[in-house]
């Protein structure tokens, strides 16, 4: 894909600020894999319209199913993919590459199926099971950095950041519509910090009521604000709209960042307290840490026989 060349002394650059990189796409590692799966069933679709009625209906059959095995695979991947770049994250709710798996074994045996052959088939589709673990690997199966959390408070505020993604979605969605690859990255680098904002609240679900504020009333706002400029800028290409938006991602990105510190400050302060009343009660219960013991440097079996020669001359000395 080609990329705009810009510079600090490009056009509009010139106030020092360099043209960020666009942010990654979340994306897994065997996101493209799927593809290359459906592509090699596409003799079953070919072929069934050279076959009877229910050969037809067979192969069709199995080329829709692993075509949609392979969907449920590409989306068990980009969940996947979410997954292991957040500290922390609770397991997908629906194993999708599980139920991938079993559609492509179901795919495969009834493209291979044929009257007195169900034996065959089975065999067939429980090895493309098999192969299709091997490619794309299970679904994650337990939570991530959750322990000590509260199921009931999780689930709250994991409900609060679905509703603010879908906002920062729209937002995203709102402003390629100006047709800037630069504010597209500088939107994504707000989200950046938003996301991290996420974290500390998933991370600490009672800390939900204190940034329950940013997550709906500011990121609503910020993404009518993005609309509006979008359609407004797309129009004009006035420079002082543009400045005005850029101005007003800045000091909302300072406001989140802010908000990240004071939680982040708000633990460590819980944290200092705990351990203290901790202190306390184990100093009231009369235990005090123990004193490293003063250990005796190892010796060599010919110091250890010196020291046994001359220890009778010290006590004739004495």
């Amino acid at each position: 894909m080609a990329k705009r060349f810009g510079g600090r002394f490009s056009p509009g650059m010139q106030d020092g600020n360099l043209n960020p990189v666009p942010a990654a796409p979340i994306r897994h590692r065997l996101a493209g894999r799927p593809k290359y799966v459906t592509i090699a069933a596409l003799p079953f679709l070919f072929g069934a319209f050279f076959q009877d009625p229910a050969g037809m209906a067979g192969s069709l059959a199995a080329f829709g199913v692993i075509a949609s095995a392979m969907w449920m695979t590409t989306e068990g991947l980009a969940a996947e993919a979410a997954y292991q770049v957040r500290r922390v994250a609770r397991r997908p709710a629906i194993p999708r590459k599980l139920f991938g798996s079993v559609l492509t074994g179901l795919g495969l045996g009834l493209g291979m199926a044929e009257p007195g052959s169900l034996a065959g088939a089975g065999v067939v589709g429980a090895t493309g099971m098999v192969l299709h673990w091997l490619a794309f690997g299970a679904d994650p199966m337990r939570d991530k950095g959750m322990a000590g959390v509260d199921d009931f408070q999780g689930g709250r505020a994991q409900k609060m950041i679905e509703e603010a993604e879908t906002h920062l979605a729209q937002m995203r969605d709102a402003i390629r519509r100006a047709e800037d690859r630069w504010l597209e990255a500088r939107v994504d680098r707000f989200a950046a910090t938003v996301e991290d904002l996420f974290d500390r609240v998933r991370s600490n679900p009672g800390d939900l009521s204190a940034a329950r504020r940013y997550l709906g009333v500011y990121l609503t706002g910020a993404r009518d604000a993005t609309v509006k400029f979008a359609d407004l800028y797309r129009q004009t290409r006035d420079p002082a709209v543009r400045a005005s938006y850029e101005a007003f991602l800045d000091d909302l990105e300072k406001d989140f960042s802010a908000k990240s510190r004071r939680l982040l400050e708000g633990d460590k302060t819980d944290l200092d307290i705990e351990i203290s009343v901790l202190r306390e009660r184990l100093a009231r219960e009369g235990v005090r840490a123990a004193e490293p013991a003063q250990l005796e440097p190892p010796r060599t079996e010919t110091a250890r026989f010196l020291d046994g020669l001359l220890t009778p001359d010290r006590d004739k000395a004495r």
